[in-house]
């Protein structure tokens, strides 16, 4: 199978290229290296399988292949909010212009949303059927409204067109290949912890996240992609081991076997005090089962880290 993968040099997206490669695919990467780096995938360029298109998807383009994988978007907050409007653009120009492409090739399409479409919730954990409580107007609302918007765009070309969508919901994911100044919890916390320095916890840190690596996300997509029953999602992918931010730092402290401590400071706008994947679906259409546990995913991750900033 002829994969596009748009986003393919970023963090997901790259190890979603490798496991591809792995299975005997070819691969066709799109990025445009806002956020995604060369470094991720410059061990593939010697595949035969695997072609790199230095593209923006916010403008239309027409690639022929037998199955997109839409990844494109920045999903750190500090790279999202940099360029608002961009990230907009990124998410809503950017869904017509892969659905257009996949309508024209009459192929499927599974989209990457994410958690952040429930914004700060009142349920908990949230379930597919939650709507959200999401503030339109704050600044990460760039990112929100943005994913929450190619939802309905997926949708919208299913009841008009009948094509074949798919879209999945990632909660916090971490593990090899991200960037070492991301902005997201897991790599700060780490790099913080391995420079000796201390650990930046928003708010009382009471606040809880689950974290899921990267390979048990991985096995999640491939199984949607897999899926020939006519589910459209949306499914939430993650793990659903629930940390307080505290918990979580004294856990990477004690792994790192850092002498750092942490330090406390305001919590940003609409950052959600829990977050946290109800995968019952996931589980019952998919038979996804996140297997890798934190303690595990830490430790590959810090030793990833360690010779990131080593090199």
């Amino acid at each position: 199978m002829r994969v596009l993968i748009t986003g393919g040099a970023g963090f997901i997206g790259s190890n979603l290229c490798e496991r591809l490669l792995n299975a005997g695919h070819e691969v066709l990467c799109v990025d445009n290296f806002y956020t995604g780096s060369k470094n991720n995938i410059i061990e593939f360029l010697g595949n035969n399988n695997f072609e790199m298109i230095r593209r923006d998807i916010s403008e239309p383009f027409f690639i022929y292949a037998d199955f997109i994988v839409n990844l494109a978007c920045p999903a750190s907050v500090p790279y999202y909010q940099n360029d608002p409007l961009k990230t907009m653009k990124d998410n809503i120009y950017g869904i017509f212009n892969v659905m257009e492409n996949a309508r024209r090739l009459k192929i499927p399409v599974l989209h990457t949303s994410t958690s952040e479409v429930y914004g700060s919730p009142s349920v908990h954990p949230q379930p597919e059927n939650y709507n959200g409580n999401v503030n339109t107007i704050s600044a990460r609302s760039c990112y929100n409204e943005g994913k929450r918007a190619a939802e309905t765009i997926m949708f919208d070309y299913r009841r008009q067109y009948g094509m074949d969508i798919k879209v999945a919901r990632v909660f916090n994911t971490y593990g090899p290949k991200m960037l070492e100044n991301d902005g997201r919890v897991v790599s700060n916390f780490i790099v913080q912890a391995l420079k000796g320095e201390d650990l930046t916890v928003y708010g009382d840190g009471k606040q809880t996240r689950s974290f899921c690596y990267i390979s048990d996300l991985i096995d999640g997509i491939i199984l949607f992609m897999e899926n020939k029953s006519g589910f459209t999602g949306p499914v939430n992918l993650g793990n659903n081991y629930e940390f307080t931010m505290i918990d979580f730092a004294k856990l990477v402290i004690s792994l790192t076997g850092s002498k750092s401590k942490m330090k406390f400071l305001e919590l940003p706008e609409d950052d959600p005090v829990q977050r946290n994947p109800d995968l019952t679906l996931a589980k019952r259409v998919l038979g996804y089962n996140p297997r890798v546990n934190i303690e595990e995913g830490l430790k590959k991750t810090i030793s990833y880290f360690d010779r990131i900033i080593k090199r």
